[in-house]
């Protein structure tokens, strides 16, 4: 009896932020290590489609990273990257899109078989994502710097119930394709759609002041403090681009972003339906 007055507990303490969220975008950022564990990816998968049945309309950006990298090991070259951004050839841009081509149908294809309906959209169609070429200190090739975008495919598809599953590629006013850093394409929809939520799923439990300490975890931050942390060396390498991605979207209009360990069963449901939360909530 006890077990079950707490499960009631539980559904009561989400239920403001149920009516709160209802028919709000959140959109999810899922890559890395973690999409291609099967065991992590169905978990987040099932909290996506529980957040569909609750009302909520998710966006889900997935990147492929280590499923593309294996790809170029096995054909005998080498992955070069630059402040975070692979350097793409003409052949590894082929590479890369056939990965997150198979990557999206399979997240498509268990979605559907989690009982909801799923769609998926490649950035570089319907004009969702438009780029011109990135400018860096080395020519990293086809790379794409998102300057616009149209969010109509988007809102048609949420409008008929369906959790869209989009892979980030973009096209130049040169009509070639562009790889895209799936942070910067996860901001860039969140922004354009004035999303609730723009949540990053990572491998680590949020921002830390200190790596080595799990004690040092910051559940909350602003914008202004974050500027200060990346100043001091605090946050440092891989989650730059993260922290930069959540400012910028917060600039844009979305209410509030998230930096959540995807490791952590059903992580995001805690972060986006319970009191406390779990992982670094990052405000204006």
């Amino acid at each position: 009896m006890q077990e079950a007055i707490k499960k009631a507990d539980v559904l009561i303490e989400a239920l403001p932020y149920i009516k709160k969220f209802h028919k709000k975008v959140v959109v999810i950022k899922y890559g890395g290590s973690i999409l291609s564990e099967e065991k992590i990816r169905k978990g987040v998968l099932e909290d996506i489609v529980f957040l569909n049945f609750m009302g909520l309309r998710p966006v889900l950006v997935h990147g492929g990273g280590p499923n593309i990298s294996e790809r170029i090991r096995q054909a005998g070259k080498k992955s070069e990257f630059l402040d975070g951004m692979r350097v793409t050839d003409k052949e590894t841009l082929e590479v890369v899109e056939e990965e997150l081509k198979t990557l999206n149908e399979l997240i498509v294809r268990e979605i559907t078989e989690l009982g909801a309906k799923a769609i998926g959209l490649n950035g570089k169609d319907h004009n969702i994502i438009q780029v011109e070429k990135k400018k860096a200190k080395i020519d990293l090739g086809l790379v794409g710097n998102i300057v616009a975008g149209d969010n109509q495919a988007i809102l048609d598809e949420l409008k008929k119930d369906k959790i869209a599953v989009i892979l980030p590629m973009g096209r130049g006013k040169d009509k070639k394709t562009y790889n895209v850093n799936a942070d910067e394409a996860a901001e860039h929809i969140a922004s354009s759609l004035a999303a609730e939520k723009l949540v990053l799923l990572t491998n680590v439990l949020g921002i830390m002041r200190n790596a080595e300490d799990p004690h040092s975890f910051i559940s909350a931050l602003n914008s202004a403090e974050v500027k200060d942390l990346i100043e001091n060396k605090i946050i440092q390498q891989g989650m730059i681009p993260k922290v930069k991605a959540c400012i910028s979207a917060l600039s844009a209009g979305v209410k509030k972003t998230h930096i959540i360990d995807a490791r952590i069963p059903h992580a995001l449901l805690l972060e986006i339906f319970t009191d406390k939360g779990i992982g670094t909530e990052i405000v204006r």
